[in-house]
């Protein structure tokens, strides 16, 4: 009996912003389903390191204007990749 065909929504998108999905057989985890998990798992460590650093740059007062715009585009970034990886696997959770 075969299994029936999954989706798993990826932790990125394509360079277009659009949506990248991952169709498998159903029979368990692929190498590129482990491949995303990983980078799942690097976008929310890379989150943890930038929250820290955060910190310590808004609690110094010689931060820069520039420094600081810096940082809250990196945090905007992280954010998205943080609220991607809870999408992915929130969806894989409501199976």
């Amino acid at each position: 009996m075969s299994e029936s065909p999954t989706t798993r929504l990826l932790p990125w998108v394509s360079p277009d912003g659009k949506t990248c999905i991952l169709l498998s057989d159903g029979r368990g985890e692929s190498g590129f389903s482990r491949v995303a998990d990983r980078i799942e798992d690097v976008q929310l460590e890379m989150a943890d390191g930038l929250l820290d650093h955060a910190a310590d740059m808004l609690g110094d007062d010689a931060a820069t204007d520039r420094q600081l715009r810096y940082l809250g585009e990196q945090l905007s970034t992280a954010l998205r990749d943080v609220r991607r990886v809870a999408e992915c696997r929130g969806a894989r959770l409501s199976r």
